[in-house]
């Protein structure tokens, strides 16, 4: 997972204002609700030292997101008086929090994002005879969309309308428009449902190579939801899986390791490689434990398991920070990717693990890896 997206957030430098609310549609009055809870976050914030200024920023977009239906949080970043982030959760927040920190508190809203999988969505309806398939309409839609984040911030969608009696040469041109957007958006697969009749037809007409990427789904298929094309039906074909670039680096790191070559286990030699900007993608069993901390400095590279070890280096003033923030704002300032791998699929020592950018041998796999 890229997390380019990120950004903005390490544009500016601290303090940041992170804060993670549920912003959903499904319940009596939720205007009410989410200002309700966001007034509980403000105190927070104000009891945490954000002054009027920041605050006012953060509630001028707090439910700014109505037109989303549904469940749903926001993410919301802000320093110095500018607004620097906000994001859609695809999922309310585990609880609704508000940090004011050193450094931005983004790992809640990378999990989010994972696996990030790549896709085209495509419902196809008929409506006409149940005994004749010559006469009424077929309706096409189509969009593409990186799931979970896709399901409340879908793409550009297609729609096309055609007549039955030309359904079957017109798949031939759809097809090829089909293939040209999946290619576009480096689809892992092409989640297909509506009616069978319609459907047959043009997967019988679609290139092979995205031929191969079908997942046929069935249930209800409504298409006006405001919500991912296929919203339910997405869950169920993704959950448990990575996205086929993920799992490329997840087989490269099994490969490399294998023959002792450029990768890194366990915390200590894994921090090692991040301080030298080596990290090309860091795989994670699981997301750091909140009590974890780790020693940094004011540049992304700049973080050490102790703070000793960091002075040595020359880092002036060393703080104490959450793993996960660290970690996170290296990623992004060294350009490495993130991996979130189930151990089911790769165990990792100390749940942590890197894919190198080049040999280094200081820290190939790691003195503390078994």
């Amino acid at each position: 997972m890229r997390l380019s997206f990120l950004e903005p957030l390490y544009a500016e430098s601290g303090p940041f204002a992170s804060v993670y609310l549920d912003t959903s549609r499904d319940v009596e009055h939720p205007e009410r609700a989410i200002a309700r809870r966001w007034g509980r976050l403000r105190e927070s914030l104000s009891r945490q030292g954000a002054d009027r200024a920041l605050l006012n920023v953060l509630e001028e977009v707090v439910g700014a997101d109505s037109e989303v239906p549904g469940m749903h949080g926001q993410a919301i970043f802000a320093a110095h008086g500018t607004l620097l982030l906000d994001g859609e959760l695809p999922r309310p927040p585990e609880h609704d929090s508000a940090r004011y920190s050193t450094l931005p508190d983004a790992m809640p809203l990378v999990t989010q994002h994972v696996p990030e999988i790549p896709y085209l969505a495509v419902v196809v309806h008929y409506s006409g005879l149940p005994t004749a398939e010559t006469h009424g309409w077929v309706t096409l839609e189509a969009e593409t969309g990186t799931w979970p984040a896709s399901t409340v911030t879908p793409g550009e969608r297609l729609h096309h309308r055609v007549a039955v009696a030309t359904w079957h040469r017109t798949c031939l041109r759809l097809g090829h428009l089909l293939d040209e957007r999946a290619r576009h958006a480096h689809a892992d697969a092409v989640v297909m449902g509506g009616d069978e009749w319609a459907c047959n037809v043009l997967i019988r007409r679609l290139p092979q190579t995205l031929r191969d990427k079908v997942v046929r789904v069935g249930g209800r298929t409504p298409t006006d939801t405001g919500r991912a094309l296929l919203e339910p039906q997405l869950d169920a074909v993704f959950r448990g899986h990575i996205a086929a670039h993920d799992r490329e680096l997840v087989d490269l790191f099994i490969s490399r390791r294998a023959l002792d070559g450029p990768v890194t286990e366990g915390l200590a030699a894994t921090v090692a490689a991040l301080q030298r900007g080596q990290v090309a993608a860091l795989l994670l069993n699981r997301t750091p434990r909140s009590s974890l901390r780790l020693w940094t400095g004011s540049q992304p590279t700049q973080l050490a398991l102790t703070e000793a070890e960091l002075v040595s280096f020359g880092v002036r003033a060393p703080r104490e920070e959450p793993a996960d923030e660290a970690l996170v704002r290296a990623l992004v300032g060294t350009g490495a990717e993130l991996v979130a791998v189930p151990e089911s699929g790769l165990r990792l020592y100390e749940g942590v693990g890197a894919v190198l950018r080049y040999a280094d041998p200081g820290t190939s796999r790691g003195s503390d890896a078994p």
